[in-house]
């Protein structure tokens, strides 16, 4: 889920011994690049989250995974059972992605178009890609919209510790439709102001 390795790569940059993972072949391809690139180790495995168990036995100090990563997954059961089998007892979780209510909306932010909870399979005819709107191309996108409640259920029932819980009424990155800049990095959609959660980030940690 560490995409082409920016978040990897910058834990790295500050000391940390870094494993990334990934789903696509060309993400971890440009990942390992990037690393040779700039000269900041990293390790990067190309894998379902889900099968990652079969790839690697390590563990570690800090499990990390961020914006746009579990609404292409399905169940969070199997999910939170992969982050805690790799934590160290004592080891962090630490999470942060976009709320569940944003998911909610249509593209335009005008209406509420999909149910808040994970009820059904979400198949969308999608134009352009999310880092080329213009791109000639069309594809089906799958995914899931989990509630929070669904994530935080998954998370504590394999025995981690919720140490804290945060939500934003904004986005650090312009990356929907109608979105304007309040303040410098900060983003909101056009005419919702601060009414909706747009972030919610957790620090769990495994019991010693």
């Amino acid at each position: 889920q560490c995409h082409f390795g920016q978040d990897s790569l910058s834990l790295a940059r500050m000391g940390a011994e870094v494993t990334g993972v990934d789903l696509s072949n060309k993400a971890i391809e440009a990942a390992r690049k990037l690393s040779n690139d700039i000269g900041v180790e990293a390790k990067f495995i190309e894998c379902d989250v889900y099968s990652l168990p079969d790839h690697s036995a390590d563990q570690f100090d800090i499990v990390f995974t961020s914006y746009g990563t579990i609404g292409w997954l399905p169940d969070m059961d199997r999910w939170a059972k992969v982050v805690s089998s790799f934590l160290k007892p004592g080891g962090q979780f630490v999470f942060a992605d976009f709320h569940p209510v944003v998911w909610m909306f249509d593209d335009e932010f005008k209406e509420i178009a999909y149910s808040y909870f994970n009820r059904e399979t979400i198949i969308d005819e999608v134009s352009g890609s999310y880092t080329d709107r213009s791109a000639p191309i069309t594809t089906n996108s799958v995914s899931w919209n989990h509630d929070i409640s669904e994530v935080l259920t998954s998370l504590l029932s394999e025995g981690l510790i919720l140490d804290e819980f945060l939500e934003f009424d904004y986005s650090p990155y312009n990356c929907f439709n109608n979105m304007e800049e309040f303040e410098t990095g900060k983003y909101r959609i056009k005419g919702l102001k601060n009414r909706i959660p747009m972030v919610y980030a957790l620090a769990m940690r495994k019991p010693s």
